[in-house]
């Protein structure tokens, strides 16, 4: 069976309750495969915790965005491996790492702190190459809503200006002077995004 049949029959085994198959897809050696079986096994109830720290670490990147995305979710761990994916050579995987950490440290901030969630989204923030990777870890840090983020998230308003948008957003749960002058700056700002970003905050204030 090629790799698009096995593919296909994973994702038919996901909405017919047929976990035994999904499960075994885990160990294709195509790793599209794969990540269809998380999807799969996510769709049926059954991604263990360790199924998807498992993933989590895989050699190809396509699984371990998957399992990022999926570890958003509430139900399932891996907080550690999140904090390490930030730094993946896979741009998209980072992204989908500092979103997922951003899902689950709103849950509580405290513990993010505590697990040094917050401290790698800050790095993150600031030092990534990628722009992309850059504003999930800003919006995770506004999704946290901890002061110890602030610094960063007023730093990333004179980044670039889908970074800028983003920051602007993430300030909604701060206040004080600071806050109150990054918003005033990014009424004027050149791009109408971050204009309309701080627009909108102010509005609803």
């Amino acid at each position: 069976m090629g790799q698009s049949e096995r593919r296909r029959e994973v994702a038919v085994a996901g909405h017919t309750g047929d976990e035994a198959t999904a499960r075994s897809a885990l160990h294709d050696e195509d790793a599209a495969v794969r990540a269809t079986a998380l999807t799969a096994l996510e769709r049926l109830g059954a991604l263990r915790d360790d199924d998807l720290r498992a993933a989590l670490r895989d050699g190809d990147g396509r699984v371990r965005r998957r399992a990022a995305e999926l570890a958003a979710a509430a139900a399932h761990g891996g907080v550690d491996l999140l904090s390490a994916l930030l730094g993946d050579t896979e741009p998209l995987v980072a992204e989908a790492a500092a979103f997922a950490l951003g899902e689950r440290g709103a849950l509580g901030s405290a513990e993010a702190v505590a697990g040094g969630v917050l401290a790698a989204l800050c790095t993150t923030a600031t030092t990534h190459a990628d722009a992309l990777v850059r504003e999930a870890a800003v919006a995770a840090l506004g999704a946290i809503g901890h002061p110890d983020g602030l610094a960063t998230i007023l730093h990333a308003t004179t980044d670039k200006p889908a970074v800028r948008r983003r920051a602007v957003l993430a300030l909604a749960p701060f206040d004080g002077p600071d806050v109150d002058a990054a918003l005033q700056r990014a009424l004027t700002d050149r791009d109408w995004q971050v204009r309309q970003a701080a627009e909108d905050l102010l509005a609803d204030e």
